[in-house]
């Protein structure tokens, strides 16, 4: 703006992240306000929340209690540098945090983002194995079509290939699991599909490809979320666990989607019954209101790297500007405060079965080709149109938007995952409206 050529309404300086960005220009699309389970648009319409946000906004939005935490913390003490000082807000919503982490994930190490989680649980798995005198170590074992953030360690485990191939090599000694997805054997399943537990037995022949003792860690999300919504086989994640035990490699879950309610418990770590090493999270740690992540670790992985160091040294040369920062941390034991007074993990858990209703009473709706649902959490799949893919879901996208209702598109699935205070009238909104336009869409 500064050669006055520009205006403030000018969309051309800012570069927008995962949007087609020409598209967006030419027909904007702006959110001005958000309020519960809704945003206001530019034009003053109501716009019904289907995606919490971006996967976030777990207990809405807007919410007062979360508001008035931030306002009082600014007030009070805008920042505090975490190197060698402390705030107390970090150390109270730490011990909040693992109080609900099942098993012994007693640590936390906070982030500002999913994307940092996944690099700092990598790097603390590192760490690990060096102090117990395993530094050969160092390999990681990802997974086809998973996502973990756009550091260059998440899309180096991760397994999209859009995600990468702008980018050239990420980090080197990294292999993937296939994936566990068989259209013809688990398309319409209602939950955890039946088959499928087998496929985590290719860690075994990637293990006797790269000897085990070359290998740190194994990421996976426990339920696949940013590359189509993917349900695990039952007893899948156990395979994983039990074959990561025999070969003293650390298992991490990604759950920076799946955490803080959103399957119904507090963790896919509760859903699934399987206990990571390490677990990432973001997202609904405060709501989506202030940046925020933070990685859960056990107690044995926290006792090599910080006990075995030697006195008043560093243990760990990792860290943000902006780790535990007050704004964030108050806005997050607000938010835990609002999920344990209103039950919403357990509400999440009551409406499952009335979700699970909604969005299978797609199956038979035209191009829809397999509905996946976990939680409060649906993928539904369209057929691609011929050589372009994602085209069908982006129009769905547009037209939902039109009438009223946010969706996420992830190729050709459209991704749903309102805010865990979504009530039964408004799933079955969110699920006409897609319905109607499913109709009329080519």
């Amino acid at each position: 703006m500064a050669d006055g050529t520009r205006t403030p309404n000018d969309l051309e300086a800012y570069w927008m992240p995962f949007t087609a960005n020409r598209q967006f220009k030419s027909q904007p699309r702006m959110l001005v306000a958000a309020k519960d389970m809704h945003y206001t648009a530019s034009d003053g319409r109501q716009i019904l929340d289907g995606t919490a946000g971006l996967w976030c906004c777990n207990a809405g939005h807007g919410r007062a209690e979360i508001v008035e935490a931030i306002q009082s913390q600014a007030a009070e003490m805008d920042y505090a540098p975490p190197f060698q000082v402390g705030h107390p807000a970090a150390f109270e919503l730490a011990n909040r945090l693992t109080d609900i982490m099942p098993g012994d994930l007693n640590h936390v190490f906070f982030t500002n983002s999913g994307s940092e989680s996944v690099d700092t649980a990598l790097k603390i798995a590192l760490a690990y194995h060096k102090a117990r005198g395993e530094g050969s170590r160092v390999k990681f074992i990802g997974r086809e079509k998973g996502y973990h953030g756009v550091g260059f360690g998440g899309i180096s485990v991760g397994g999209l290939g859009n995600n990468r191939k702008q980018f050239g090599n990420q980090l080197p000694a990294v292999d993937h699991l296939p994936f566990f997805y068989d259209r013809e054997t688990m398309c319409f399943s209602k939950g955890q599909p039946e088959t499928g537990a087998e496929t985590a037995d290719a860690l075994e022949d990637l293990v006797a490809l790269h000897d085990a003792s070359t290998i740190a860690a194994v990421i996976v999300e426990p339920m696949v979320g940013s590359a189509g919504v993917y349900m695990p086989p039952k007893g899948y994640l156990d395979r994983l666990r039990t074959i990561c035990d025999k070969h003293g490699i650390l298992l991490i879950f990604d759950e920076v989607i799946s955490g803080f309610g959103r399957l119904g418990a507090a963790f896919a770590v509760d859903k699934f019954n399987v206990a990571p090493d390490l677990a990432t999270t973001a997202k609904g740690l405060n709501s989506g209101t202030v940046p925020m992540g933070a990685v859960f670790v056990r107690d044995g992985i926290y006792d090599a790297v910080v006990n075995g160091a030697p006195e008043g040294a560093i243990e760990l040369f990792h860290g943000y500007t902006y780790s535990a920062h007050p704004l964030a941390c108050a806005a997050a034991l607000a938010a835990q405060k609002l999920y344990r007074d209103e039950n919403l993990f357990a509400r999440a858990a009551e409406l499952e079965p009335y979700w699970q209703g909604a969005a299978h009473s797609l199956n038979g709706a035209p191009h829809v080709i397999d509905v996946r649902n976990i939680g409060l959490v649906a993928g539904i799949e369209l057929q691609s149109r011929p050589g372009k893919v994602g085209a069908r879901a982006f129009d769905v996208f547009l037209k939902a938007f039109e009438k009223g209702l946010l969706i996420r598109t992830t190729g050709d699935t459209i991704a749903l995952s309102p805010p865990l205070i979504v009530s039964k009238p408004q799933i079955d909104e969110i699920f006409g409206i897609i319905a109607d336009i499913l109709k009329t869409t080519a």
